[in-house]
């Protein structure tokens, strides 16, 4: 029986850094094509949850679920209250993949991808504003930002402009061209100019690092003392948040920041061991799965510590679906 149609990232190590061992109560934060849990679940497992908030994934899913599997199409960030109304209070293993899932890239009805012509959309969940919504009605600025700061686009205010005199944009082909052309010719590229404004597109609408740093959040309170928590993620941006999350709940990062608290001698112990050395893919893993090229993950064991307080996340209030500013330290050049 064909459970994937995808291979999951670092599989092997993802299952050697959750250790599912009998009994053990798993997580899969992003379902997606199954990968991870199903893997979990045949590495002795003895239930896993997973998570989507695609509609599609949960649905697909559905056909292998049931017994040891259970599926709920909820955003991660959510996960603790959704095990809380199913009566579990603790686990012991969380993993997540972050980002978008190579069956979304695929079907251009989706609208994240400009391969194939597509509405202009990228909702994870299918609900609230699309990718449309946000170049039609966001200002120059606010649009500038999240160009800049969710896809380091340089020509981030070249960008914006030439979209807003676009306007209206409703499919992936046309907005991809428009963005070409404002960021203009660059010699040597090795990806097609248009990818970094969608790649920011499609966090501004998914909210994906304020869910991510609420993710964070909700594992430390779930997770059993002894748990563990393994992140794969694929670029910087995600990638600064898992590490600057463990780095912190694990007694390091000595100074704070407007994401962090400041640690000190009288304050929260440590909820996480020291993480594990971030593991990248190796040569066969790359040959056998190009996807995996700029994949890091992170894993982490929880301490028997109470978990913290809840931090003031950067991103969680200002994206509401109608929120597009993208407030994060300094502005588009």
């Amino acid at each position: 029986m064909s459970r994937a149609p995808h291979i999951p990232v670092l599989l092997d190590d993802v299952l050697a850094a959750i250790a599912p061992v009998q009994g053990a109560v798993v997580v899969d934060g992003t379902f997606g094509a199954g990968g991870y849990a199903f893997a979990a679940r045949d590495a002795g497992a003895d239930h896993v949850y997973g998570f989507d908030r695609d509609p599609d994934a949960i649905a697909a899913g559905r056909r292998h679920a049931g017994g040891q599997l259970t599926l709920i199409e909820e955003r991660f960030s959510r996960m603790g209250e959704a095990l809380a109304d199913r009566g579990v209070g603790r686990v012991d293993a969380i993993m997540l993949d972050i980002g978008v899932s190579s069956m979304q890239l695929d079907q251009a009805a989706r609208g994240f991808s400009f391969r194939e012509d597509g509405p202009l959309d990228m909702r994870m969940a299918q609900d609230g504003p699309t990718a449309a919504d946000l170049v039609n009605e966001a200002d120059e600025g606010e649009l500038a930002d999240i160009i800049y700061h969710y896809g380091d686009e340089r020509a981030a205010r070249r960008v914006a402009r030439a979209l807003v005199g676009a306007r209206p944009l409703a499919r992936t082909h046309e907005t991809a061209e428009i963005i070409r052309r404002a960021v203009g010719h660059r010699p040597g590229a090795k990806t097609d100019l248009a990818t970094k404004t969608f790649q920011a597109l499609r966090i501004a609408v998914n909210d994906e690092m304020g869910e991510l740093e609420a993710a964070l959040e909700a594992a430390e309170r779930l997770l059993a003392p002894g748990g563990r928590l393994a992140i794969v993620s694929f670029h910087s941006l995600e990638d600064r948040i898992v590490k600057q999350f463990l780095r912190t709940r694990s007694g390091g990062a000595p100074g704070g920041s407007r994401h962090q608290p400041e640690l000190n001698a009288s304050g929260p112990a440590p909820t996480f061991a020291r993480p594990a050395r971030p593991v990248r893919a190796g040569d066969a893993e790359l040959r056998r799965n190009p996807r995996s090229r700029s994949a890091t993950l992170r894993a982490a064991t929880r301490t028997d510590a109470a978990a913290w307080a809840g931090t003031e996340r950067a991103d969680a209030a200002h994206r509401s679906t109608r929120g597009w500013t993208a407030k994060r330290p300094g502005r588009a050049a």
